[in-house]
């Protein structure tokens, strides 16, 4: 579960260098900047972990599976290693790994400590400057090894590109089966690389566009349940649901604010006006952001909580608006041939992602904040619904290729160049990226 890992794993980590590291010499490893458009994947040689089992060997299988998806990194086959790592603990053969071009070297072991619980320790090497980079060890019971492999994944992530990792995360989304007009819908969650799925609702009512929590693990969704748009909040470790209210007029789910402690969303009143509201968990009480006239939805917060992003019609097709978190300052921000739809704020702050449709293809793109530098990252027959990695460098979004029956997931990092299908048992659609892990 969850919160023994969390006891147990991350809070438990240490470092097993013996001293600081010193300046790496001018041959050393070049760190990535994952802020250039055109990267070099930096090759790197990741062992298998020694362990009495085959544990350590799927331990390391993750980690390298991770980092050769995020695009970054090129793992190098282990067909090609010359050096056989027989003590993690002792330095390697930095020849060895240079000759076959690895610039970076990970090795570790897996043990079962008395008490039943996994210690698993890593090192990172730069095998040009010879040095060790960082050594951790976590410790976890067995069923969440493939959380040790994501956090060892993230720290080895953060110190060759300085920035958080985002292995450590799940995601929620809509899990559909069965027939196009007579499809089930169920609430389901995975670890951000597909693996791990667990059902979180049993198809009965149809349930949409579920949304993570920034500050804990949990989701805001909207279900039908009596045949009416109602909202929940559901605590994804215990299962205990609540209902946040009955909205007959909502025309777009809630998101959640960057502090937790509201939701905001789209809604229909008696006016016959789609405005933007916010509700304030604690007392229920909404307060009502814009009065226009027009369609205003898909609302999303920036991530300090003090402008929000959304899309309206105001001006005769959908298009891309920010305002103060009071609802002051309504500003168009994009002036692209299309409409645009499905807005999120980056959680580093720097870019909005959207859903544009153009030339009868959906197209998932950013801009910056004032709607300069609109780049379009994919294009397709039907695709929609970004959300972000919790470092802001990866989206999630899904995709209806025409024919294919049903959606499917996908991942694309900000080049556009990274694309990748994460794999779902059934179709998938609605994806929502959770904070990292604790």
């Amino acid at each position: 579960m969850l919160p023994l890992l969390k006891k147990m794993a991350v809070a438990a980590a240490v470092c097993l260098m013996a001293a600081p590291m010193a300046v790496l010499p001018a041959r050393a490893l070049v760190e990535i900047d994952v802020t250039k458009g055109n990267i070099e994947p930096l090759p790197i040689a990741i062992t298998d972990f020694l362990s009495n089992d085959a544990i350590g060997a799927e331990i390391a299988s993750i980690v390298t599976a991770d980092l050769k998806r995020s695009g970054l990194f090129a793992p190098i086959d282990r067909g090609a290693f010359i050096e056989k790592i027989a003590n993690p603990d002792a330095t390697p053969r930095f020849e060895d790994w240079k000759v076959i071009n690895a610039q970076a070297l990970v090795t570790g072991r897996v043990a079962q400590e008395a008490d039943g619980r996994l210690r698993a320790e890593f090192r990172l090497w730069d095998t040009f400057a010879g040095q060790q980079l960082i050594g951790e060890q976590f410790f976890a019971n067995k069923a969440n090894s493939r959380r040790i492999a994501h956090i060892i994944a993230d720290a080895i992530y953060e110190r060759l590109t300085g920035e958080k990792g985002y292995f450590d995360t799940r995601v929620v989304f809509i899990d559909e089966t069965g027939a196009k007009n007579q499809r089930q819908k169920r609430l389901a969650i995975m670890d951000q690389d597909g693996a791990n799925v667990r059902y979180l609702s049993d198809g009965r009512a149809i349930v949409l566009t579920p949304r993570f929590s920034p500050t804990r693990q949990e989701i805001t969704y909207m279900s039908y349940e009596g045949g009416q748009p109602r909202v929940y909040l559901l605590q994804i470790e215990t299962g205990q649901r609540e209902l946040v209210g009955n909205f007959p007029g909502m025309t777009f789910a809630p998101r959640f604010s960057p502090d937790g402690q509201k939701v905001i969303m789209s809604l229909l009143r008696d006016d016959g006006n789609s405005n933007i509201f916010t509700m304030d968990l604690r007392s229920r009480a909404t307060t009502r952001l814009t009065n226009s006239s027009a369609i205003d939805t898909s609302p999303s917060y920036s991530p300090d909580g003090s402008r929000i992003v959304f899309t309206s019609d105001r001006g005769g097709q959908p298009q891309i608006y920010v305002m103060g978190a009071d609802g002051s300052g309504q500003t168009r921000i994009s002036f692209g041939g299309g409409s645009y739809s499905t807005p999120v704020w980056s959680p580093r702050g720097d870019l909005i992602a959207f859903t544009k449709q153009a030339g009868g293809e959906f197209q998932i793109g950013v801009m910056r904040t004032d709607g300069s530098g609109e780049r379009i990252l994919s294009t397709g027959f039907q695709q929609e619904g970004p959300t972000w990695a919790p470092n802001g460098r990866v989206l999630m979004f899904f995709r209806e290729a025409a024919g294919s029956g049903g959606p499917k997931l996908y991942s694309i990092d900000l080049t556009g160049r990274n694309e990748q299908a994460i794999p779902t048992k059934g179709y998938g659609s609605d994806p929502a990226w959770s904070p990292l892990l604790e």
